[in-house]
């Protein structure tokens, strides 16, 4: 559960603000949870109380077994001190704690002394654990004498425990907010992570459990600091690796930790749709600006597709990108063909800044975030995911998009690099929208560029016998997710949820994308409104999931240089059609002055009326210096005399 430091957490919150539901959900994957009970039983003519506990039981999993500690007060930190370093604890609450703590059966009592007891055991736990306590902080000061007793030690409790603790949340109305580690702290965290790339948020054995690994737990909701590319308009390229050794062409990335935001992903969700007036003006703004050919051609629904989600007729180019590249394989027949190792490869190498994607992330002046996914279970003898391990993977996605959002990015670009994907894109097909598998799984090609047509025929067994299995299934979005589509496509899935719902567009590439995208229709249809295609890399399932999504695309390379290398591709094309249509001013002949390009020249003295014809001999205007006593000379024609610095030159002929 803990990573980078992140042991022990504490949560606040107010009156029925959520925060027991919330600190649950940080432990929901633990495999055993050992949940502390502080509160006393009270009084047994006070139903409502009773109700409130059994509430807070029947909320507990079968799997947690449950302490009681309200006996004795000092009892709380003798159990943290002797928890194992592989438990997870989830203590509820403080204030049930404090009231045990005040009560005259235990008294006189050092009530500091027993709180320091307390902060100093959760400094040494070997244990994982969450804290609950209500937040006194915002309230009026009690009245009794007794009520004012219990604030105070209450305030003095969780003042020492949250600087015990190496996080703390505040939960109000139901919505966290992380209010610490601090800045410096995330910073090490996120040099601690780049340093430990080897942590995956999901082990092998967690795909059959249901149980992500203790390494991304929900308990990192702290954004780690995305790592800084050149600016995207000023950046230099970087320099060969063969010239400097050692010197990547990015620096490393890492994979954002797993977040419970309380939010529950469910079929009908109404998120935001793009203006629907922006895009069609962007494009007939296009056909006014000053241009010597057509125009943009097709790239002109780039234009509208920026102006739609940007909400403005005139979109700017995105300046800041970020490369989600989600890696998380498929066990069974869903892999054949593929070398083993080959993805954690490849997703080892993007960490450290290097290969084909990041190199183009870097040319691009994009960041890139490597996510480690779910390992998806033979989806032909068993579902790819548990239900639980589905929505944590929705989540975690959703996360993912909200965490790019406060960092200002305005593009994201997904990619993944999995050992199965296409089966599983092609068997979400086949459920979604009746895709008959060998006609949307693409060739096998070996290392050695060869066609492994018996690697190919394994895997559309797989997607075959994995339909024959969940033919009497529903085919609802997540039972999709769950039976067929894996780890991969789910966190996609939730990526597109949050790029939504946070008005962030996304530039797909390759059928993990698109099959997220053929899922999330169930969820929120809003969502592929969002979604740009650059290029179907002739593969025949995003082929088909594009036509049925309607995502046109918009070029013809037929790149195969990995998910997400393509969009990178392309993507300085985008930008540079979109800076053009923001810089290009409207054509002259539109502006009603057609001399509007000769503003900035010099004008000539205006014509006087009884001007010589253009072909006539100009009328010499000068003195005549054959004879020196003649006076100054007459203007020629009505126009102001000359003098000085406005005297023509002796040729005598006159501007204009």
């Amino acid at each position: 559960m803990s990573v980078d430091g992140w042991n022990t957490v504490l949560v606040l919150g107010g009156i029925r603000s959520g925060k027991s539901e919330f600190a649950e959900s940080l432990v929901a994957d633990a495999p055993v949870v050992r949940y502390i009970a502080t509160a006393p039983e009270g009084d047994p003519e006070d139903t409502e109380w009773a109700t409130r506990l059994a509430t807070h039981r029947a909320r507990r999993p079968g799997s947690w077994t449950t302490e009681e500690t309200a006996g004795e007060p000092r009892r709380l930190a003798d159990v943290l001190e002797s928890a194992e370093p592989n438990e997870t604890l989830l203590v509820d609450d403080l204030g049930g704690w404090v009231t045990v703590l005040l009560d005259p059966e235990y008294q006189p009592a050092d009530d500091v002394a027993t709180i320091a007891e307390l902060a100093e055991a959760i400094r040494t736990c070997a244990a994982r654990v969450v804290l609950v306590s209500p937040e006194v902080g915002l309230s009026l000061v009690p009245t009794t004498p007794l009520g004012r007793a219990f604030t105070d030690a209450l305030g003095a409790a969780n003042r020492a425990v949250a600087d015990a603790c190496d996080a703390v949340v505040l939960v109000v109305a139901g919505q966290p907010a992380w209010l610490k580690p601090a800045p410096t702290t995330a910073v090490a965290a996120a040099a601690a992570a780049t340093v430990s790339a080897s942590a995956s948020p999901v082990s092998p054995a967690a795909s059959q459990t249901g149980a992500f690994q203790a390494g991304t737990s929900l308990l990192d909701a702290e954004p780690t600091p995305e790592v800084q590319l050149p600016d995207v308009l000023t950046h230099t390229p970087p320099v060969a690796p063969n010239q400097e050794p050692g010197n990547p062409w990015a620096a490393p990335t890492m994979a954002l930790p797993m977040v419970a935001t309380g939010l529950v992903i469910q079929p009908g969700m109404e998120l935001p749709m793009p203006d629907d007036y922006a895009g069609p003006q962007a494009v007939d703004r296009l056909a006014t600006l000053d241009v010597p050919g057509a125009g943009l051609g097709v790239l002109d629904r780039v234009v509208g597709f920026a102006a739609a989600t940007q909400g403005t007729s005139t979109p700017a180019a995105w300046g800041s990108v970020r490369v989600l590249l989600l890696n998380g394989d498929h066990a069974g027949g869903a892999s054949a063909g593929a070398v083993a190792g080959e993805s954690a490869r490849r997703a080892a190498q993007a960490r450290a800044g290097r290969g084909a994607l990041a190199r183009l992330a870097a040319e691009s002046g994009a960041s890139l975030q490597v996510v480690d996914t779910p390992a998806s279970a033979p989806m032909e003898t068993q579902p790819a995911l548990t239900g639980e391990q589905v929505e944590s993977a929705l989540r975690y996605g959703w996360r993912l998009a909200e965490q790019a959002a406060d960092a200002g990015v305005q593009l994201l670009v997904l990619g993944a690099c999995g050992a199965g994907t296409e089966a599983a894109a092609a068997a979400v097909l086949a459920a979604t929208a009746g895709a008959e598998p060998p006609a949307v799984l693409g060739r096998v090609i070996t290392d050695s560029g060869e066609i492994d047509d018996a690697a190919w025929m394994v895997r559309c067994a797989a997607v075959r016998d994995a339909l024959h299995r969940t033919r009497r299934s529903p085919r609802g979005a997540k039972d999709v997710l769950s039976e067929l589509g894996g780890g991969d496509v789910a966190v996609a899935t939730g990526v597109l949820l949050g790029a939504t719902a946070r008005r962030v567009p996304v530039l797909l590439d390759g059928p993990v994308g698109l099959a997220a995208g053929m899922v999330s229709r169930d969820l929120a249809g809003q969502a592929r409104h969002w979604c740009l295609l650059a290029d179907h890399g002739q593969h025949p399932a995003v082929r088909l999931a594009a036509d049925v999504l309607g995502l046109t695309p918009l070029l013809d390379l037929r790149l195969d240089l990995g998910e997400g290398a393509n969009a990178l591709v392309a993507l300085p094309l985008l930008r540079s059609v979109l800076a053009l249509a923001a810089a290009l001013p409207v054509h002259p002949s539109l502006t009603g002055d057609a001399d509007a390009d000769r503003a900035d020249e010099p004008q000539a003295d205006p014509e006087p009326d009884d001007a010589e014809p253009d072909d006539a001999e100009p009328a010499y205007t000068g003195p005549d210096y054959t004879d020196p006593e003649f006076a100054e000379p007459e203007p020629a024609g009505p126009g102001p005399t000359r003098t000085g610095a406005d005297e023509q030159p002796a040729s005598g002929w006159r501007a204009g």
